[in-house]
């Protein structure tokens, strides 16, 4: 039983984490390559666009641990890319023509959207039903405004019918949020195989 709630626990900080990091992933490239594009005119801009495309690596192996930790989904390694040789704009142009490294990009940024619906996700498996668990003792402390499907929690009886609907709920929302947590983890790992394949 121990082991059960530490799993879903793992499975709603997973779910939490991924929204985090798929909102810094999508503001990061959407941010740096306009940037850099931008300000590559100046001396600036192109070691700028540079680096933010040469960052790909970096969090997928970022992804990599967070999947083996928070999953047991096994993501094979990425094998270290090699300082390329030439000029600035030499490497630069390497990286945009670079059709693996776009593929990570784009993965990465998706994993914006996908964070987004983490976090709603997250919130009607994990937290939804422990506030209707709850509601008998929010009853009693006379918080009135829980409301599921038009019922109030305005009386005793509503109260242990939100507690009998928030103990099927918690059931449902852990087999779906694990069920999630297994697509998101299979989705990182098909990235990384793609991005290893170069």
């Amino acid at each position: 039983m121990n082991q059960m709630i530490r799993k879903h626990v793992r499975n709603f900080c997973y779910l939490l984490i991924t929204f985090a990091t798929g909102l810094f992933y999508l503001c990061f490239y959407m941010v740096g390559i306009a940037f850099g594009v931008a300000m590559s005119f100046t001396i600036v801009g192109i070691p700028i666009l540079y680096y933010v495309l040469r960052s790909t690596e970096t969090f997928l192996q970022h992804e990599r641990i967070r999947t083996k930790v928070y999953t047991d989904i096994s993501v094979r390694t990425i094998p270290a890319r090699s300082q390329e040789e030439g000029s600035m704009w030499e490497r630069v142009k390497g990286e945009l023509l670079d059709e693996h490294n776009w593929r990570a990009i784009i993965g990465l940024m998706l994993q914006g959207i996908i964070g987004m619906l983490s976090l709603i996700c997250a919130a009607l498996f994990y937290l939804t039903p422990i506030i209707l668990l709850l509601s008998p003792i929010l009853y009693s402390f006379g918080v009135s405004s829980i409301s599921f499907f038009g019922v109030t929690n305005s009386t005793l009886r509503s109260s242990f019918f939100f507690l009998l609907l928030g103990a099927l709920f918690l059931w449902i929302g852990a087999y779906l949020g694990n069920s999630l947590v297994k697509m998101i983890g299979r989705y990182t790992r098909r990235l990384v195989k793609d991005f290893a394949r170069r």
